[in-house]
């Protein structure tokens, strides 16, 4: 997928936006994922966060074999599978799911367009927000005064079913979602 000029105007980005896409991008299209790279290097989550939002998802997944530190934000606009763990100085958001192995850790906040899953926990220095569920086989902590929200793209009639956060014990700050006690094997 390509994000043009014409495509900003048209989801009315703002005009610091477009005029910094003009600027950079003479060819008037970009990759969405490049760009996506782009805004990660550039620091600005803002404007990440806006575009994977009036984007949407992608079929894609981002595998990350092992564990990985990452200084800096990551964005993707598909999936991200961790074998092991993954640390983000900056903030995770992705436009499918998150899942890790072990860990997942972020300085700031963690999104993802669907669920989050960990085998061990889940941290973040700000909020966390899952589209589907969350799972952790440790805890679940957002940062201080932040929330954690999950179902947020779940109908009322299912969020009992799928709007579920499961880990070893119910997090201090869950806003939005049924807890469930991780059941040991």
């Amino acid at each position: 997928m390509d994000i043009t000029l014409e495509w900003l105007k048209e989801k009315q980005a703002c005009e610091e936006a477009v005029i910094a896409f003009k600027k950079t991008y003479v060819e008037q299209e970009v990759d969405y994922q490049d760009l996506l790279n782009a805004l990660a290097e550039a620091k600005r989550p803002d404007w990440a966060s806006w575009l994977l939002d009036r984007a949407g998802p992608i079929d894609t997944i981002l595998h990350i074999d092992g564990s990985k530190k990452i200084y800096g934000n990551l964005f993707f606009a598909g999936k991200i599978e961790v074998a092991k763990s993954i640390t983000v100085t900056g903030g995770i958001e992705a436009g499918g799911e998150i899942k890790a192995g072990y860990e997942i850790k972020a300085g700031y906040g963690i999104k993802a367009g669907y669920g989050i899953e960990a085998g061990g926990e889940i941290k973040a220095g700000g909020e966390i927000k899952a589209g589907g569920g969350i799972k952790a086989g440790g805890g679940i902590e957002a940062g201080e005064d932040f929330g954690i929200y999950a179902g947020l793209n779940i109908r009322i009639s299912k969020k009992s079913e799928y709007a579920t956060v499961i880990s070893k014990t119910k997090p201090k700050n869950l806003l939005l979602g049924n807890w469930r006690e991780k059941e040991e094997k």
